[in-house]
């Protein structure tokens, strides 16, 4: 069903149906919003940023998100691609967590770690979703325990489009007990469209003077760094493919960029300001990011290996796309010098991030 128009072509539409019109994919919804020459759908399972389309400078449309229509694949190997992941989003080392005073093993997902919250994180859980003006909402109860995390969580995730091409994501949560939380959206990104290619030509913008270098397993030391003169200088845009072989030890491990950085000093206002820009030379598409976080953790894709394929009929390898994920620290619970990711009853977690589309 679809909503019309409230003020004229310009405003937004909205409109939802199973994402397959039987089996298991019948009890999926996909939402579509749809303002001026952009779109985006979402999934009620996993609160799925499945798709986003955007015109070139040519006001040519494209699809930008790495993703596929088989559920095969998205029930398996892109389990991740574009889902809201949590509890706690990136890495909690030795898959336990102490809040409180009191020590809660947490569901380990290999490696010593406890990644996305858990192997039954809500990424692949099924979400309650209701209409918004110009949007939708998304619900999820987690209760206590789960994946070994204290206190009942309450989740919303509201995805809103405007015309202006911006695409808001807010998350909300409240909790019995206290617990620690850290929501993200794992959408990956070609502004060329997906299955053009690689985006080692793209062109990066992070407002971020320093990172967390990390193990080989991706956890934070807990100290931060200086990206100046490293290949971690995203200050001025330059291409993500510059320095991603570099033989830098915290590049050769991962095969490429999968770090956190560590975003410049936020508002108190809690309004969110420009983490990064990305650009594609060639369309002429660009992606600004604001959050009201205070991390920004960038993956090139390095170990795709083409296991998922895309409408386009072409399976994605390394740096098919890039991850801009908006959140807290990796492994904070472990490092009070972090911000810290504590929730407690009575508090309101807000987290709030723009997906600003546009042209050069």
């Amino acid at each position: 069903m679809a909503t019309p128009p409230a003020n004229g072509p310009q405003a937004t539409t909205v409109r939802h149906e199973p994402f397959e019109p039987a089996g298991a994919g019948a009890a999926i919804e996909r939402w579509t919003l749809q303002a001026g020459p952009y779109e985006a759908s979402v999934l009620s399972l996993g609160a799925t940023l499945h798709t986003l389309v955007a015109p070139d400078r040519q006001g040519r449309p494209a699809q930008l998100l790495l993703s596929t229509d088989r559920l095969t694949e998205i029930l398996g190997p892109a389990r991740h691609y574009g889902t809201v992941v949590g509890r706690y989003a990136n890495r909690i080392d030795r898959s336990a967590v102490t809040v409180g005073g009191e020590e809660f093993p947490l569901a380990p997902t290999g490696n010593g770690v406890t990644l996305h919250g858990g192997p039954d994180g809500f990424a692949h859980r099924m979400w309650a979703a209701e209409e918004l003006p110009a949007g939708v909402r998304l619900r999820l109860h987690s209760p206590d325990g789960d994946q070994g995390f204290p206190g009942a969580l309450d989740v919303t995730v509201d995805y809103t489009l405007a015309p202006s091409g911006e695409l808001t994501v807010e998350y909300r949560a409240v909790t019995t007990a206290p617990t620690v939380i850290n929501l993200t959206n794992h959408a990956y990104f070609n502004l060329a469209g997906e299955g053009t290619g690689d985006v080692l030509g793209h062109l990066l913008t992070l407002d971020a003077d320093g990172y967390t270098p990390a193990d080989e397993r991706q956890i934070p030391y807990g100290r931060v760094e200086p990206v100046a003169g490293t290949p971690f200088d995203f200050t001025t845009a330059r291409p993500i493919g510059k320095s991603v072989h570099d033989e830098h030890p915290q590049l050769t491990g991962p095969g490429g960029y999968d770090h956190n950085w560590v975003l410049r000093a936020r508002p108190a206002d809690g309004d969110p300001v420009r983490a990064a820009l990305l650009e594609d030379p060639v369309s002429g598409r660009t992606l600004e990011v604001l959050t009201t976080e205070p991390g920004l953790q960038v993956y090139t894709a390095n170990a795709f290996q083409g296991a998922v394929t895309g409408a386009s009929g072409v399976p994605y390898g390394p740096f098919a796309g890039v991850a801009l994920e908006t959140q807290h620290f990796p492994d904070s619970p472990h490092h009070p010098e972090f911000p810290s990711t504590v929730l407690r009853p009575g508090e309101e977690f807000r987290s709030v991030t723009v997906l600003r589309l546009g042209v050069s």
